[in-house]
């Protein structure tokens, strides 16, 4: 009997902001912003862009751009090579705004954690929400 590792979980956080989808956008897709509130980069809004993402905690992330669709989605790699495979971690991120009223639906999804990732898999539960709670500071203060 040979074990099929391919079922993966995903973390999914979804929170309104109060602000229209254009100033999400520029904070999910400018480095300067996106250091702001999320870690460290070399982004650039252009499917193929690999880039990386230094964390404060010492850690680099490999990504790469893997789809744009402008105020509405954004979706890349999130990887991160470890040698324990509880942490060596193969994501893709995906960002989903949706208008609503005068301000927006953001949606975060990260895909892939294996079922041996549980302290990855709750480590990016914790994370995105307080790299929600650091945009949405941010764009209190842009205003």
């Amino acid at each position: 009997m040979t074990e099929v590792a391919t079922e993966t979980r995903s973390v999914v956080i979804e929170r309104e902001f109060a602000y229209p989808p254009e100033r999400l956008w520029r904070a999910l897709t400018q480095p300067h912003l996106i250091e702001e509130w999320l870690m460290k980069n070399d982004f650039k809004p252009t499917v193929g862009h690999r880039f990386s993402l230094r964390g404060e905690w010492g850690g680099v992330l490999d990504c790469e751009v893997l789809a744009i669709e402008p105020q509405r989605s954004l979706a890349y790699t999130w990887n991160f090579t470890h040698e324990d495979s509880a942490y060596d971690l193969k994501s893709v991120v995906t960002f989903t705004l949706t208008p609503q009223g005068a301000g927006t639906h953001l949606r975060v999804e990260q895909a892939g954690f294996r079922p041996s990732q549980k302290q990855a898999y709750g480590g990016a539960h914790a994370g995105w929400k307080q790299f929600f709670t650091k945009l949405d500071e941010l764009l209190a203060r842009a205003e």
